[in-house]
């Protein structure tokens, strides 16, 4: 049988194409997924835009994407409870099971961990087959939309959550939907001042919404935002989420002496930081990659459902026959999170 599928059909710029293609077989640990939401991540634009890491990951043709929420349709003999109309959602990493750290349960360290829509076929389809494994069964009291938004989501959860954050300040540089969602997490567990940095005055908007101090670094500076909040000392927790290299040099300038980073943003070059600064400021750095398995989803889920909202950075809802116009609008920068719907052969 045949489903709709967005396929990365050749390894060049665009080539993503709207095609018919096989429904993915069930193994006997597999669980079939009827997909009704999906949404778009800057790695789907990477592999859209083709850029250096791309063109060295991705192996083309294939199926992209890794963000969705959707409905059992069928289980393997050994995906054991799991039945038909569930609604579910999945961790994109799949881990290899046999390293060191898989074995004592650090599975989001794993050291051979396969990415689905990176490495092997992803969920921009009418129909995916993921290990059971890596299946999440949602609570319905959250909006799918924010369900198909859980993988970004778990990544800025595990950011906030990597260091004590209650009555602290934070900086965050980068503005985008998971900068964003970081800032309304902070303030829902009890940051005291949350200060986000952009050059994009649309995200800046949305994350002033969500309860931060916004700073557009071209025509203000953070030492000034800094004053007007009455912080002294420099920020306890900074979350880099941008991947730029002058961001990282500056947040780490600005830490309070025994401050904590978490590193998210991924770095397009080799980069140059003062050592001196993180050796007598007594700096932590933590290098983020995806979510704990499964610690950052039950944390997640919980915190959804007892009054965190980040609905708001959700912007655009377009049906998967229009996802050309998804990814345009990604590239504009004037959006948030972007959801493509699959139910009902969408337009």
């Amino acid at each position: 049988m045949k489903m709709d599928a967005i396929i990365k059909t050749g390894p060049k710029p665009g080539c993503l194409e709207l095609t018919r293609a096989d429904i993915p077989a069930v193994g006997d640990g597999d669980v079939l997924i009827k997909i009704e939401k999906t949404a778009i991540c800057g790695t789907d634009l990477h592999i859209y835009d083709w850029n250096e890491w791309a063109e060295k990951t991705i192996p083309a043709p294939m199926i992209i994407g890794h963000e969705f929420v959707g409905i059992v349709a069928a289980a393997g003999k050994n995906a054991r409870g799991f039945k038909e109309g569930m609604l579910v959602s999945g961790e994109g990493h799949i881990v290899c099971g046999k390293c060191r750290n898989c074995l004592a349960g650090r599975r989001h360290l794993c050291r051979d961990t396969s990415g689905i829509g990176v490495n092997r076929p992803g969920v921009f389809a009418q129909y995916a087959a993921i290990p059971a494994t890596n299946v999440w069964i949602c609570d319905e009291r959250i909006p799918k939309d924010i369900s198909a938004c859980f993988d970004p989501l778990g990544n800025a959860v595990h950011s906030c959550l990597s260091y004590d954050a209650v009555g602290e300040d934070i900086l965050i540089t980068g503005a985008g939907p998971i900068g964003i969602m970081s800032a309304a997490i902070m303030k829902h567990i009890g940051a005291r001042n949350v200060v986000i940095t952009d050059v994009n005055p649309y995200r800046l908007k949305l994350a002033e919404k969500m309860g931060a101090y916004t700073v557009d670094i071209r025509n203000e500076k953070i030492v000034d935002a800094m004053r007007k909040l009455n912080m002294k000392e420099g920020f306890d927790i900074g979350l880099e989420m941008s991947g730029n290299a002058e961001a990282v040099r500056q947040m780490a300038a600005l830490m309070i002496h025994g401050g904590k980073i978490a590193l998210l943003g991924i770095q397009d070059r080799d980069m140059s930081l003062n050592l001196n600064e993180i050796i007598f400021g007594g700096l932590t750095i933590k290098g983020i990659y995806g979510r704990e398995m499964y610690e950052t989803w039950y944390k997640t889920s919980s915190m959804l459902t007892s009054g965190l909202d980040v609905s708001g950075v959700i912007t655009h809802r377009i049906g998967y026959k229009n996802f050309l116009t998804g990814f345009e609008i990604m590239k504009s920068g004037k959006c948030g999170k972007v959801i493509m719907d699959w139910s009902g052969g969408a337009e």
